[in-house]
């Protein structure tokens, strides 16, 4: 599958089957996960859905509205380190697409909010901190009489800018650079709430990522992670092969938004 058409068509799954995945499948899934963790973090596959559903009903999910699915991953952070959120959200967006290409539904639920001591007994956390899931399993067939909205989103102009934040790209200059599909599909990338907080700036030869939030809004990291997998792997279908280089160059704030520096990619 072409990732340019997995992320136009990436849809997160919001009601599962009752019924669990076979244990063949959930012990790929297993591996997976072990896979992909690193130092700072793990991915845990959970089997108990119905019971973790139980102990966050009411409590975990954008708006206190948990996702039910027979199955969750969690993203468990070990330490204080931002690399390790970052690393482990991009990891768990490679996770969704393993899944995806097994034909298994999933979607990121937040528990962010829930008291630790709930999310420890829930979870069995002897060490580490838990704020994401991924909830998994068999999508509920869909009413194909229902037409569905689209999430609208931001244009390329409006995330994608020329040596500084509001100095907008002009599209033969990213034409030029052979960025223009890679700038069009990169909007179609999941974001918390779909408040899509990328911004890119465009510099000689890289191109420096930042997060844009506003100052009623706490930054979320897991955002960087997200963009900075799929970015990776549109840029290598273009020829690009490079990786983000995280910095630390601090932030800023404009009238309408703070801003926090996250990496550097070379073109």
């Amino acid at each position: 599958m072409l990732l340019s058409n997995f992320l136009k068509t990436r849809e997160s799954i919001r009601e599962f089957k009752e019924r669990g995945l076979n244990a063949e499948t959930l012990d790929k899934i297993r591996e997976y996960c072990n896979s992909l963790g690193e130092e700072g973090f793990q991915l845990q596959l959970y089997e108990n859905g119905g019971e973790i559903y139980n102990s966050l009903k009411g409590l975990g999910g954008y708006t206190g509205v948990m996702v039910k699915s027979p199955h969750y991953i969690g993203l468990n952070i070990l330490d204080d380190e931002d690399e390790s959120m970052i690393y482990g959200a991009y990891h768990m967006e490679e996770l969704i697409t393993k899944l995806t290409e097994l034909g298994i539904g999933s979607c990121w639920v937040s528990i962010k909010d829930v008291d630790d001591n709930i999310k420890k007994s829930a979870l069995n956390i002897e060490n580490g901190s838990v704020d994401y899931l991924i909830a998994l399993g068999y999508p509920v067939a869909k009413n194909p009489f229902v037409t569905e909205n689209n999430s609208s989103r931001l244009s390329v102009e409006e995330i994608v800018f020329s040596n500084q934040i509001g100095n907008p790209i002009q599209q033969r200059e990213l034409e030029a650079r052979g960025l223009d599909d890679l700038f069009y599909y990169i909007r179609y990338a999941p974001s918390s709430y779909n408040r899509q907080p990328w911004r890119f700036v465009l510099k000689d030869d890289k191109v420096v990522l930042l997060l844009a939030y506003s100052f009623d809004q706490e930054l979320e990291l897991v955002n960087a992670g997200i963009i900075m997998y799929y970015f990776e792997n549109l840029a290598k279908r273009i020829g690009i092969h490079n990786k983000w280089k995280l910095i630390d160059d601090g932030g800023y704030q404009d009238d309408d938004y703070k801003y926090r520096y996250v990496g550097e990619f070379p073109l």
